[in-house]
C-alpha cells in the first residue's frame, strides 16, 4: 500500500519515515530524524522516541507518558519553520481529546554523536 507520509514531506511513507521507523536505517540530517519522530507520534511508536532521544536526556521522559500523549491528541499536520545543522524549528499541529486545535510550536536541538543523531532538547 503506497501512502503519503505523516510528516507531510511530499514522499511516500516508504521513502520518507519508515525505513527510520521499522528498518533500523539511521536519519542523515537532523531534518530527517525531526520527520520521523513526529512520525512515530502519529503511528504511536513511544520506543522509537526514547530510542532516538539523546541518552543524557532520557530519564526526563517516561515511554508512558510519551504513549498517552501521542494516543490522546490526533495528529493533523507538521509544518517545518526552519532547519539548519543541528536546530530545527516546526509546527505541530493536533486536536487534543475534546478535539480541541493546538500547535506545538518548538525550536529542537538535536546532536550527533558517532555517527547518529538524536534529540537533545527542545
Amino acid at each position: 500500500m503506497d501512502i503519503n507520509c505523516y510528516c507531510k514531506s511530499g514522499l511516500l511513507f516508504a521513502a520518507c519515515c519508515e525505513p527510520f521507523l521499522f528498518k533500523n536505517k539511521n536519519p542523515i540530517i537532523a531534518l530527517e530524524l525531526m520527520r520521523s519522530r513526529y512520525t512515530a507520534y502519529v503511528l504511536h511508536n513511544a520506543d522509537y522516541l526514547i530510542q532516538t532521544t539523546h541518552v543524557s536526556q532520557r530519564k526526563q521522559y517516561s515511554k508512558k507518558e510519551i504513549l498517552n500523549w501521542a494516543k490522546a491528541n490526533t495528529w493533523l499536520k507538521l509544518e517545518i519553520i526552519q532547519a539548519k545543522d543541528a536546530i530545527v524549528e516546526f509546527k505541530a499541529y493536533y486536536l487534543d481529546e475534546k478535539l480541541q486545535a493546538h500547535v506545538h510550536h518548538e525550536k529542537s536541538t538535536f546532536k550527533l554523536e558517532k555517527g547518529i543523531w538524536y534529540y537533545l532538547d527542545g
